[in-house]
């Protein structure tokens, strides 16, 4: 398996901050309330392959502007 690099591990960890911070302790259930595959956002939240779209869709249901996102943790 090729090793996730840095800012993809960051951008994960930011999906997942933002999730637990709207009240989701469980990253399925925020998955499924949103339409998103549960499968493919796990991997999302660990860093791995995430389309600029799906980036979006996710800022979204985050209910966060796309600078919110990227105001913590990308320096």
């Amino acid at each position: 398996m090729k090793p996730i690099p840095e800012d993809m591990k960051k951008l994960g960890e930011r999906i997942r901050q933002l999730r637990i911070s709207k009240g989701y302790s469980n990253y399925e259930a925020f998955a499924y309330e949103h339409d998103i595959p549960r499968s493919q956002y796990g991997r999302y939240e660990r860093g791995e392959d995430l389309r600029f779209s799906s980036l979006l869709k996710i800022i979204k249901a985050l209910d966060v502007t796309i600078s919110e996102f990227f105001s913590e943790g990308f320096s």
